[in-house]
């Protein structure tokens, strides 16, 4: 192996606006008046899905939103996505079908399962693996895309159960209605109790791309563990919102809460709270208040895209709000095989690897990078000179 002489690793970001949490949340071009009920990301937060009265995508952020051929007569209340937003999962309440899309939403095909309420949908960032959550504490899980399936009775207590999966499908997370959580570490096969009773009614998981780090949104509370389950601690966020959906950046580091309603509002409506330190701590978000229904993050955690339907007496209106923060990307340096293995959570707006030799003059790598299925990092590796070396993240 070769002896690698002195290096240097800088992560650059040259924007002039301040990183924040999140910015100002804008309301897209989607339609105020449908009621929006769940939403999914890609991993750079370029392609979306939501559903409304059918099945909706967007290849823009947002920016343009076009309705699919999936029947429209459908109650779709769970979507999901993988991590190149090609692969998506959407779920059935009331009629208790499932379809798949391999095209980004352009062909929709029914998959073979029961009728049952389903509750929640989860896939793998390579969109083979998913995972399926209904009433009375079933889970049904698919290794193969959605051609095949397998039941997983799950000790729920009789109640709604949500699901969240890691990012290469093995480990798994499932929240009750009755307050319990739990984990499954080889893909739903076998599942281990993390918890409870938390708190009744539980709305929403997330998981980490490793799995390690879990949000769960409730009644009034949110829940976090950064040990995949086996410690909880309690976040009792201001206003006693009902936390309806939660959202987690690959590593876990940034979460994101929004709230359908509040004790207090007459209308209906509630507000959206981001942490930055893995639930420690949280901040309301500058959002207006919404009858938030659904959330989905980018991996970096920086672009966020969350939905919400018309509130009581249509005091609110519905529709889909964006916001996007400046990402900061870490690069992470590895020798590996006599070769330097450079990577950095896949970001939510552009950048580029560089290279330098004395720190004046910067070239542009044009090396690949390949995205890893299990972390949701992009990755470059190259052989490493005979001398010194500067490398930074850039943004174009």
């Amino acid at each position: 192996m070769k002896n690698f002489r002195i290096l240097l690793v800088v992560s650059t970001v040259f924007l002039t606006a301040n990183s924040a949490p999140a910015q100002t949340w804008m309301l897209t071009s989607a339609s105020t008046n449908l009621s929006w009920s769940a939403i999914a990301s890609s991993a750079d937060g370029t392609k979306l899905v939501a559903t409304a009265a059918g099945i909706w995508v967007s290849a823009n952020s947002g920016a343009t939103w076009t309705l699919t051929g999936a029947p429209n007569t459908n109650v779709w209340v769970a979507v999901a996505a993988s991590a190149d937003g090609t692969r998506l999962a959407a779920a059935d309440g009331y009629y208790g079908v499932i379809y798949t899309s391999a095209d980004s939403g352009t062909h929709w095909t029914r998959k073979n399962v029961p009728n049952l309420g389903w509750h929640a949908i989860a896939l793998s960032a390579d969109g083979t693996r998913l995972a399926a959550a209904a009433t009375d504490g079933f889970i049904y899980t698919s290794a193969d895309s959605g051609t095949t399936w397998v039941s997983h009775n799950v000790p729920a207590y009789d109640s709604a159960v949500w699901v969240a999966s890691s990012a290469d499908g093995t480990r798994l997370v499932a929240a009750a209605n009755a307050g319990y959580i739990f984990t499954s570490t080889n893909s739903g096969t076998t599942w281990q109790s993390a918890g409870g009773p938390l708190s009744t009614f539980l709305y929403s998981v997330a998981s980490s791309a490793d799995g390690s780090k879990l949000v769960v949104g409730a009644y009034e509370f949110i829940f976090t563990s950064t040990n995949s389950g086996a410690t909880w601690a309690s976040n009792n966020v201001l206003n006693y919102e009902f936390w309806r959906s939660v959202a987690s950046s690959a590593d876990g580091n940034k979460l994101v809460a929004v709230a359908s309603s509040t004790v207090v509002s007459s209308g209906g409506a509630g507000n959206i709270y981001i942490s930055t330190n893995s639930g420690t701590a949280w901040a309301q978000a500058d959002a207006p208040v919404r009858s938030w229904s659904g959330v989905a993050s980018s991996a970096d955690g920086c672009k966020l895209v969350g939905s919400a339907y018309p509130g009581r007496l249509l005091v609110y209106f519905g529709g889909i709000y964006t916001s996007q923060s400046t990402p900061e990307p870490q690069l992470n340096l590895k020798p590996a095989s006599n070769h330097l293995a450079f990577s950095w959570i896949v970001p939510s707006t552009n950048f580029v690897l560089q290279q330098s030799s004395d720190l004046a003059s910067w070239t542009d790598l044009t090396n690949t990078p390949i995205l890893n299925l299990t972390n949701l990092q992009d990755k470059v590796v190259l052989s490493p000179t005979n001398s010194s070396g500067f490398y930074r993240l850039k943004t174009p």
